[in-house]
């Protein structure tokens, strides 16, 4: 970023509030900061107690290998009995924990009581496999029940999973197969997307092809004779899911594991070269996420029902779908599909069903809503909805006050939460009952969180100021290393701001003028136009702030007289005609208004989408690309490579400047 901090650009002076009957009856009270500030290492333990564990801890946090975190030192558990058999023996076993709807349509009701069952079953098919504490089994399974029975089967017996996305190729799968010298692999024999069977046990077949730590692969039938041609099979090694885990006994007894027996590996995806297996722990890692859990979504058991909407092969469908939640005694909704499917109310009509109150999901969808337009959740009854979540991204203001009007009547908190894989947990958030949330600001750590803004120098900058964002003080959920190489995480993590001891991971942010934290993405988004630093979020968020616009995504193109030039890529929304000439004028106008002059973008594109990850991020690289008159960039993991086309066969449109 250079020596000048990030120019802070954007202003929302909007502020939201919480009722004060939210207020009354919220989880979350304000004291907790200043109870958090007066002894962190007493607080954290305070939340450890909420679990259930074989041995106490003797000491909280040992920090003195530093990067190298270890959490509630001495203490035992077992992650999954903490998930699952707790609350059965506490009386809940008929409670549904799972309310499972798949993309064709068909459900399943997943009680307690059931899900001990199916864990356990799952557990002793694996040790009857020869799997033991140590061993890692790979899990590339869609959003159907059996990926969580096989993530909580693994943490019962001490196992480490890592788990693939459905959508990842063959090559992704085989890295991180091989990096971590995976045993197992759990996948199905094929999955729904929109409306269609489509083959996994056949990637995975390719996948694997000479892979020499493999020994077994299960499959779940889940498409059967949807999917066109025979499974590919192989006989010494592959085994279906129903006839290696129905027959097993549902009687399993789960061992205690220490606090800093490793639980999953997650890889990060869209690096290049060599994966990055990010390595997570038991202890920490689900006393934090059962913490934000409780208090960010302000979750009751036994009276919510909670929907976030990630895939498991994400760290958000990790913390927020299988661990935090489960630890919490939740009521879960879980969907298989993709929100257009069969229709673009599916979303909606799912809430209506089962009156859904807590509802957790991604700027780039709550963007796609937008877009189809306001008349779809209109037609469903949204009242059972209280608290909204957003998480992936930084949310424009925009996207956040359709949000809460559209979704939220106005009056659900919304909850815009910062984290990473790395982090394990939430760290940035309102809290729903004591914030007065304002449109598109994370707004402040979380109590017992400590997060700075600082310059290259590592000062912390004034209300106002921006820079990069580092967190100065470990936590309980952080990451471990990466696996098997410890240099790379000191390098990746802990190079940037050494001396000070502070974790950095990329991410630029600014104050408020009170003192409220807003993330600004990536700093290497950052564009340096006539010596001003900005950031492309803010330059979107005024875009998107504009009637006319659904998305947009905003990239630095080299330009020979400011060093970048803005280029904007935007979606329009539905009821919006296309984008000619003096509409596109129009839109460079209202950046300059809202931002100032400098922050005008050189070209503005219309496209009738963007380029995402299959996890939703927009793919500015690619963008970048197109902006500089270059061939594009390896598109593997995109969710639709052919969008690259489409928006490429429009560079020559839209071209406008002053």
């Amino acid at each position: 970023m250079g020596n000048e901090t990030l120019d802070n650009l954007l202003n929302e002076s909007r502020t939201f509030p919480p009722s004060d009957e939210f207020a009354a009856q919220a989880n979350a009270k304000a004291e907790l900061y200043a109870k958090a500030d007066a002894d962190r290492e007493q607080f954290w333990a305070e939340q450890a107690e909420r679990l259930t564990w074989d041995t106490k801890w003797s000491q909280v946090l040992d920090w003195t290998n530093a990067p190298f975190a270890k959490w509630f030192v001495g203490g035992k558990l077992n992650v999954a009995y903490n998930c699952v058999d707790r609350h059965v023996e506490a009386g809940h076993g008929e409670q549904v924990a799972i309310h499972w709807v798949g993309e064709p349509g068909d459900t399943r009701d997943i009680t307690y009581a059931q899900l001990q069952d199916e864990v356990s079953k799952a557990a002793n098919a694996l040790t009857s496999l020869g799997v033991k504490a140590g061993d890692v089994i790979a899990i590339q399974l869609q959003m159907i029940p059996e990926a969580i029975f096989a993530m909580l089967a693994c943490a019962r017996i001490g196992a480490l999973h890592s788990v693939v996305f459905g959508g990842f190729s063959p090559t992704a799968l085989r890295a991180r197969v091989d990096d971590a010298a995976a045993k197992i692999v759990i996948t199905s024999d094929g999955q729904y997307r929109r409306g269609k069977a489509a083959p996994m046990k056949a990637n995975v077949d390719e996948a694997l092809e000479g892979a020499e730590t493999v020994e077994k692969v299960i499959v779940v039938r889940r498409t059967g004779s949807d999917l066109e041609g025979e499974v590919p099979w192989t006989d010494e090694r592959d085994l279906w899911w129903h006839e290696l885990v129905d027959g097993q006994s549902a009687e399993h007894t789960p061992e205690a594991f220490d606090a800093e027996h490793p639980l999953f590996i997650l890889y990060t995806s869209g690096t290049t070269g060599r994966p990055k297996g990010i390595l997570h722990t038991s202890g920490g890692y689900l006393t934090q996420t059962a913490y934000t859990h409780h208090n960010v979504f302000d979750h009751k058991p036994g009276e919510d029902v909670y929907w976030c909407t990630a895939d498991i092969g994400w760290i958000t469908g990790h913390s927020y779908i299988v661990y935090g939640p489960l630890a919490n005694r939740v009521t879960q909704v879980v969907y298989e599909g993709t929100p257009n499917t069969p229709h673009e109310g599916r979303h909606w009509e799912i809430i209506q069903k089962y009156k859904v109150s807590i509802y957790y999901t991604a700027p780039t969808l709550i963007r796609t809503f937008m877009k189809w337009g306001a008349q779809i959740p209109a037609e469903y009854d949204l009242s059972s909805l209280r608290v909204l979540g957003s998480v992936g991204e930084p949310i424009n203001p925009e996207a956040w006050i359709w949000y809460r009007e559209t979704i939220g009547a106005n009056s659900a908190p919304i909850v815009d939460t910062w984290w990473q894989t790395e982090t394990g947990a939430i760290m940035i958030s309102p809290l729903p009952g004591v914030t007065s949330t304002k449109p598109g600001s994370a707004q402040r750590a979380l109590p017992g969180i400590s997060a700075k803004v600082v310059d290259d120098q590592a000062q912390e900058v004034g209300k106002g100021g921006g820079g990069y964002l580092v967190l100065d003080q470990p936590w309980p959920s952080m990451l471990r290393g990466i696996w098997g190489d410890n240099e790379r995480y000191r390098e990746t993590y802990w190079s940037r701001f050494a001396e000070q001891g502070f974790y950095f991971a990329g991410d630029g942010a600014k104050y408020d003028a009170d003192g409220d934290i807003w993330l600004l993405g990536r700093v290497d988004d950052v564009m340096n136009v006539s010596g001003h630093r900005i950031s492309t979020t803010e330059v979107e968020s005024a875009l998107v702030s504009h009637p006319t616009v659904a998305e947009a995504a905003v990239v630095g193109a080299s330009d020979p007289t400011t060093g970048q030039g803005i280029v904007a890529f935007v979606i329009l929304r539905g009821n919006a005609v296309d984008g000619g000439d003096e509409a596109i004028q129009a839109l460079r106008n209202h950046v300059a208004k809202e931002i100032g002059p400098i922050a005008k973008p050189r070209q503005i594109m219309v496209v009738p989408e963007l380029p995402k990850t299959r996890s939703g991020k927009i793919m500015r690289r690619l963008l970048r690309d197109v902006a500089e008159n270059r061939q594009v960039g390896d598109v593997t993991t995109l969710a639709d490579s052919s969008v690259m086309d489409l928006i490429s066969t429009g560079l020559q449109s839209g071209r406008s400047e002053d």
